[in-house]
């Protein structure tokens, strides 16, 4: 499937959503690219998984915000690679340090540059640890098996959907039981 075709499907599913994340977040080694750059000389030629370019673009044209959060040791490689495959435009933040731990300090750096809120991003990595950690942060994040592909976008969009829906009905709920507080607190008052 070539890029183009990729991108329309990827417009189309994104098309399906009410509810956009302001911006997504990738990981590089096996989500946008398969293989481990520290593995790789930067004299190389890489490449993105069959359907990733596509998404990128897609993501693009509808205005979403994307960035890059990677631990990987080798960021001279990884940057190197960013630039060779034309990318490096797309991205409004690019995170890429080593760290024993997970990406919870990318995503501060990401959040502190950009000023978009966490429950407002969504994330696709390959590593189940840095998906729960940064879950933890509420940012909706999906994990990928096979990098990045139409079936993880259009999951990662259903999800960070029924997330920014389940926290405005908590968001109106709240509201409402304030106002309720407040009220009951004025005919004490009378």
């Amino acid at each position: 499937m070539g890029d183009e075709k990729v991108k329309n499907d990827a417009l189309q599913i994104i098309g399906m959503f009410q509810l956009l994340p302001r911006l997504v977040v990738f990981d590089l080694d096996y989500t946008l690219w398969p293989f481990y750059c520290d593995c790789v000389s930067k004299r190389e030629m890489p490449s993105l998984f069959p359907q990733a370019k596509g998404i990128l673009y897609a993501l693009k044209e509808k205005g979403i915000d994307m960035a890059i959060a990677s631990r990987s040791p080798t960021s001279d490689i990884a940057k190197t690679f960013i630039d060779k495959l034309n990318i490096k435009p797309m991205f409004v933040a690019q995170e890429i340090f080593a760290s024993r731990t997970n990406k919870t300090d990318h995503f501060q750096r990401i959040h502190t540059s950009t000023g978009i809120p966490f429950n407002s991003m969504l994330f696709f990595d390959d590593e189940d640890r840095n998906i729960q950690s940064v879950s933890k942060m509420g940012v909706t994040s999906i994990l990928v098996d096979n990098g990045v592909n139409l079936g993880a976008l259009r999951q990662g969009l259903t999800d960070f959907s029924q997330n920014a829906s389940r926290s405005e009905k908590n968001k109106q709920s709240w509201q409402k039981y304030s106002q309720n507080s407040n009220s009951s607190e004025k005919k004490d008052e009378d």
